[in-house]
């Protein structure tokens, strides 16, 4: 029996790479476009159950996702459907508006978003009904727009609401220092993460300037387009999701994350690392042992997200491995980092880095290693945020929009205040040592551990 995730894409980005990710997954479980088995190895249908629904109608047996895509206006969603996976999504698993959400986090929330949730919400009641044993959802969507941001902020209270034992899992896009698409980016990112830190279990961050810089200076790709960064991300979200649908030593999944991850439940935005990024052009010369796998895993150039871990500490960490890779060997690379970096990890949570093994490697490499990391660095993006949101929020700039839509300014103060509250907590952590009493205040009462 399999445990399933409801896959949620919202928005333009959202299903540009939820797009990207299905045709990997397809690969790795041996399915053509339409849905059906190709493939020779029974380890690949084994538990397509995970993010798949099996349909014997008539003739051979059709795979088709547990998928929703939303987005509130048509463009990207008829893409999909005239594209090459036209044929594999459910068709009433397609949910789009008409008028769209103009880069407007208010209409996604509040006007436009919340005309057509409940419509979303039984697509994905239909999903969850089916599945005999629901691990979670998995939702995609970008913080720098107006559907994604807002109808994927709005989509995560009422799954909270209407699944409160089952986890909520993210990857969200953040806006980027220097990779800007639009102006009102720190507005609707804040008022997101004022959401995300409420209503989610892990949220795994990723923003575009660090995926250009994989892109340019590792897989040497002069000119990078959508495509290409959508690949790298579906690298990462194919690895996550890996001891779930394939038999490995050291089995892992979206709880025994949640639970290895979070030592605190405001603190569940992790940072995601992949290991080997290489031009493709070089693949014949690389050979990876596992030391070097976990090194390339724990270096600021794997990284998917533009913040610098030797700024920060490290809370925990979990390592998934794919491929020929003995425990053993995995166990005793990550002693060993630690040992080399002591400083860069708490000392007051000793075994910090979890590892699962998988032996099924992803298609076209012979091991490969996804790292998921809870690290006091992660204050840097939202610092970065704040930042760009006070400059435009004291003078009140382009609010006229978002109070059209019928907000509040309280709103705005509370998401400042509640990202503010965000960092300090990062800081306290970080700067936490062993042997300091902890203070805990219990009912208005000071109370000492």
């Amino acid at each position: 029996m399999s445990r399933e995730i409801i896959n949620i894409q919202a928005g333009q980005a959202g299903n540009q790479v939820g797009e990207s990710f299905w045709r990997m997954l397809l690969a790795e479980h041996g399915l053509d476009e339409s849905g059906l088995y190709v493939g020779n190895d029974p380890l690949q249908t084994e538990r397509a159950g995970v993010y798949f629904t099996q349909v014997d109608s008539h003739g051979p047996t059709k795979y088709v996702p547990r998928s929703v895509q939303i987005d509130l206006e048509s463009g990207v969603c008829d893409h999909i459907r005239a594209g090459p996976l036209g044929k594999l999504f459910r068709p009433d698993t397609y949910f789009t508006g008409d008028s769209g959400a103009g880069n407007n986090w208010a209409k996604g929330y509040y006007t436009e978003g919340a005309e057509l949730i409940d419509s979303v919400l039984d697509i994905v009641r239909r999903q969850s009904e089916s599945c005999e044993a629901l691990q979670g959802f998995q939702i995609i969507h970008s913080l720098g727009g107006g559907t994604g941001a807002g109808l994927g902020s709005l989509l995560l209270s009422k799954l909270r609401e209407e699944y409160p034992d089952r986890m909520l899992q993210t990857f969200s896009i953040l806006p980027s220092p220097n990779v800007s698409e639009t102006v009102v980016e720190p507005y609707n990112a804040l008022l997101s993460i004022h959401q995300l830190v409420d209503n989610c279990d892990l949220t795994i961050c990723i923003d575009n300037e660090a995926l250009y810089e994989i892109a340019v200076r590792t897989l040497k790709i002069k000119t990078p387009a959508f495509g290409d960064l959508n690949q790298i991300i579906s690298r990462v979200m194919c690895g996550v999701s890996t001891s779930l649908r394939f038999p490995g030593q050291l089995n892992g999944d979206m709880r025994k994350l949640g639970m290895n991850l979070i030592p605190f439940p405001r603190l569940h935005f992790l940072m995601p690392s992949y290991a080997p990024f290489y031009d493709p052009k070089a693949s014949a010369f690389q050979k990876m042992s596992v030391p070097e796998l976990t090194n390339l895993l724990f270096d600021r150039r794997s990284l998917l997200v533009a913040c610098d871990p030797r700024f920060g500490r490290y809370l925990t960490a979990a390592c998934i491995f794919r491929g020929k890779v003995s425990s053993i060997e995995a166990d005793t690379s990550i002693a060993q980092l630690q040992r080399k970096n002591s400083s860069l990890f708490v000392e007051w949570i000793p075994d910090n880095v979890s590892v699962s093994v998988c032996s099924v490697p992803p298609v076209g490499q012979a091991q490969a290693a996804v790292a998921l990391a809870n690290s006091t660095s992660m204050q840097e993006l939202f610092m970065r945020n704040l930042n760009q949101f006070s400059l435009m929020f004291k003078r009140r700039a382009f609010l006229h929009w978002y109070t059209g839509e019928g907000m509040d300014l309280m709103e705005f103060s509370e998401a400042e205040s509640n990202t503010r509250d965000l960092v300090a907590e990062y800081q306290q952590y970080q700067e936490a040592a062993v042997d300091e009493e902890f203070e805990e205040v219990v009912d208005g009462e000071e109370e000492t551990q």
